[in-house]
């Protein structure tokens, strides 16, 4: 853990394990997938103790509280000491998990490659969401 007052966004987002590299978080936080503070926000941005975050994945979204800060990535448990889940963002995505999995189920069953016709079974279910 850095002894520091504030670190790069991108830095953070990799050091607390959100991200596998170092580019893939600078390109979620250009691509408009994090935001600082309710603001959208660029790779550079100062992180601070205290900040809220929000950052999606797919179709995951975390908002955390910042606890402490570091340049440097460790153990999954250090990682999971820089930052703070809220108990709604936690449902959220256990919401969201669920429902992708009661969707992948009929699909499942049959094992194997996708056929044609599950393919066309699967975008008329996204068209009708």
């Amino acid at each position: 853990m850095a002894n520091t007052e504030s670190v790069r966004l991108d830095q953070w987002l990799w050091a607390a394990r959100f991200f596998k590299t170092r580019s893939l978080a600078a390109a979620a936080a250009q691509g408009g997938k994090v935001h600082v503070r309710g603001d959208r926000a660029k790779p550079a941005r100062a992180v601070r103790v205290g900040d809220r975050l929000q950052i999606r994945r797919g179709p995951y979204e975390w908002v955390v509280t910042v606890n402490a800060l570091s340049t440097k990535r460790g153990p999954a448990k250090e990682a999971a000491s820089l930052y703070e889940e809220t108990e709604e963002s936690a449902r959220n995505r256990e919401a969201t998990r669920a429902q992708l999995q009661a969707h992948a189920a009929p699909f499942r069953e049959r094992g194997g490659r996708p056929t044609k016709k599950d393919r066309r079974d699967w975008a008329r279910l996204a068209v009708e969401d």
